[in-house]
């Protein structure tokens, strides 16, 4: 992770770029992740731990094998967004912000796709969908090689 650091300490707010390298190569940013970033920038652990739990792009912890991502801004909202959080929290039986206690899915919230004209929305392993329901929720995560047990919801 040093090296990683070290690559960014130059730029005028190399922080960020710095952050994305590290979640890009592990997954998440740990712990340790943070000393080393403070260290590397002369910044405190809690500049940077401050940094990383701003911005909701960067992890804390491995995410799941299959991470999907439900558009929660206001235009998916207002397309059924709310009843396909619901329905995703129930068909995969864990909370927005957790990962499946089989390690099988993260879900997440995310604020804005850029598919507002075709709400609501998701990107599952970083492949947008559109004009979502339930059901066809239902139907991208049967497809998921490794998920089992779907609870019911529809």
């Amino acid at each position: 992770m040093r090296a990683l650091a070290l690559h960014h300490v130059a730029e005028r707010g190399g922080l960020l770029p710095a952050l994305h390298a590290v979640q890009d190569a592990l997954g998440f940013v740990a712990d340790a992740d943070v000393a080393v970033l403070a260290e590397a920038f002369n910044l405190s652990r809690a500049e940077v731990h401050g940094v990383v739990t701003y911005y909701h792009h960067f992890r804390r912890q491995p995410a799941g094998r299959h991470v999907l991502q439900l558009c929660r801004a206001e235009a998916c909202q207002a397309c059924g967004g709310d009843e396909l959080a619901a329905a995703a929290e129930a068909q995969l039986g864990c909370a927005t912000g957790q990962t499946r206690a089989d390690g099988a899915v993260t879900l997440e919230a995310v604020y804005c796709l850029g598919l507002c004209a075709t709400a609501p929305a998701a990107c599952l392993d970083g492949r947008l969908h559109a004009r979502l329901t339930p059901q066809r929720l239902r139907a991208l995560l049967a497809g998921l090689e490794g998920l089992e047990g779907l609870e019911g919801g529809s």
